[in-house]
């Protein structure tokens, strides 16, 4: 695959990746009425192993979010009674997100509509689709972890001195 070329597949990847997320996330929020990263916090935190909660930082890299988007959508939902952030028992400086039984009940509530949700949404694709898009996902997600364009884009001086010239 020529990854340099501007107007090829890996540009016209990208920007269905960016339009995927946007179409994600308005649907989410039309269909559910919650924001996708409330959902995904939502599912986070009623997971197995998780009900005494996770740190704010070991939710932020799970959910490879910001801290302040992190932190906005958890206030959102702390107001709405889903979680709470209680002291962390083994560390008292540090706090955890955990789910609250209110939280917890509107994650099974949802379970339904989430189901349909996936359903519509794959509607078009067969088993052995989802399973290899999920795959390939997943490889994409290990190489966008390994970029590192650092060496490759010009200092800041640089381009004032490119300007100059």
């Amino acid at each position: 695959m020529i990854v340099n070329e501007s107007g090829g597949i890996p540009n016209r990847l990208f920007f269905r990746l960016f339009q995927t997320g946007n179409i994600l996330q308005r649907q989410v929020q039309n269909e559910m009425g919650i924001s996708a990263v409330q959902w995904a916090v939502l599912g986070a935190l009623s997971r197995e192993g998780f009900e005494d909660g996770t740190s704010f930082n070991q939710l932020k890299e799970y959910l490879y979010v910001s801290r302040q988007n992190l932190d906005g959508v958890l206030k959102r939902m702390e107001r709405d009674g889903h979680v709470v952030r209680i002291p962390d028992p083994q560390d008292r400086r540090a706090r955890l997100v955990v789910l609250t039984e209110s939280g917890r009940t509107f994650w099974n509530r949802l379970q339904d509509t989430i189901a349909e949700f996936y359903k519509q949404a794959m509607q078009g694709m067969s088993f052995d689709d989802g399973v290899s898009l999920l795959h390939l996902l997943k490889k994409l997600q290990h190489g966008l972890s390994d970029v590192s364009l650092k060496s490759t884009i010009p200092e800041h001086n640089d381009t004032e001195n490119l300007d100059a010239e």
